[in-house]
Order: C-alpha cells, then structure tokens, then sequence
C-alpha cells in the first residue's frame, strides 16, 4: 500500500460521502498513513486521526474482524483472472452486500445503512 493509494482512497470517499467534521479516521501505523501528506489533508478536512498503539493487535479489532467477513463470506475460494474483476468484487461485497443487506449484530440486526441512515 502507498501513500497515493490512501490519498486517493480518502479523495474517493469524501466525494461520496462529504466531508463532515470531526470524523474519526483509524489505521494501523504503516508509513503511508503516517506522511506528512496524509496528516495534512486529514487537518485540512478536519478529520481526526487514529492510530493503533503499537504493537496492539485489538485497537484494530473491528476492521480486521471486516477483512476476515469480506475474506470469508465473499472471496473465499475465488479467483480473479484481472485485477478489474477483482476490484468489482471487492465493491459489491462491501457497497450492495455489507451495507445494504448483511445485518449486523452490533446495529441490532440491521443493515448499516438502515442504521446509519445512509439507505440508497
């Protein structure tokens, strides 16, 4: 992963979802989230960085419990002949499949866009 990638990731979800203020931003500490670059634009957005203490595998909990679903539930057995047909892959689970239809335990068995108010 490199810097540009989250840059780009980050310019991505700001143009879907806005930019609202104080959202809280975690990651693990890899250089790439750690540039001085990145730090910047977060500021200048106003979004707050969070980091993983070193070394704490469970300050990281729930998005590595995501990647184990998306691993699981989805890419499971899979294989991809392009990096495009993965990457379509990878939205549907994620943007139809887990926020629009997966019910979620901690949201009281619904959908995170039901419970987030997000429905599209």
């Amino acid at each position: 992963m490199t810097k540009a990638l989250v840059i780009r990731c980050f310019a991505n979800a700001r143009r879907k979802r806005g930019s609202p203020k104080g959202v809280i931003l975690h990651s693990d500490r890899g250089s790439q989230y750690c540039s001085k670059q990145y730090q910047r634009l977060l500021k200048k957005h106003e979004f707050k960085c969070s980091m993983s203490r070193k070394g704490n595998c469970w300050d990281n909990a729930p998005m590595e419990s995501f990647w184990g679903k998306l691993k699981q539930e989805w890419l499971n057995d899979q294989h991809f002949r392009t990096r495009e047909e993965a990457k379509v892959a990878v939205f549907w689970y994620i943007e139809v499949y887990y926020h629009r239809k997966r019910l979620h335990t901690g949201n009281g068995y619904r959908t995170p866009a039901s419970f987030s108010g997000h429905v599209a």
